[in-house]
């Protein structure tokens, strides 16, 4: 019983701060699980795979989450009303992650490890 609590991934957040990163272990996960492409547009997957594929999405939400998308049945729709909501952190987050890319330097760190993971961050 202890398996069906836990999670592959970390959950998406309701703030979506984690979106990226979410959307492609959902990918990888669904692919792995040969559920793919029931979240792609136009598909025609069976009834069962759409439900086991809304079960692992579901799974895999902040509770905020997934109260607000409870109606919601297809997970198609249900990826693409995520995408549409949350997609957007492209471009809030590009330009600042450029702005301080340009902006590092060496002399604002303790020390070169500090640095570095900075740099990759």
């Amino acid at each position: 019983m202890s398996n069906l609590a836990k999670l592959e991934f970390v959950a998406l957040d309701i703030t979506g701060k984690n979106y990226l990163s979410w959307v492609l272990d959902a990918e990888i996960h669904l692919a792995a699980k040969g559920l793919g492409n029931t979240i792609k547009a136009g598909n025609n997957e069976s009834d069962q795979d759409k439900a086991k594929a809304m079960i692992f999405l579901r799974h895999h939400l902040h509770e905020a989450l997934k109260n607000e998308y409870l109606t919601v049945k297809d997970p198609e729709v249900l990826w693409s009303n995520l995408k549409e909501r949350y997609d957007h952190q492209k471009t809030v987050i590009l330009p600042s992650a450029r702005y301080e890319w340009l902006n590092l330097r060496l002399q604002d760190y303790k020390s070169i490890s500090d640095y570095n993971s900075a740099m990759f961050k």
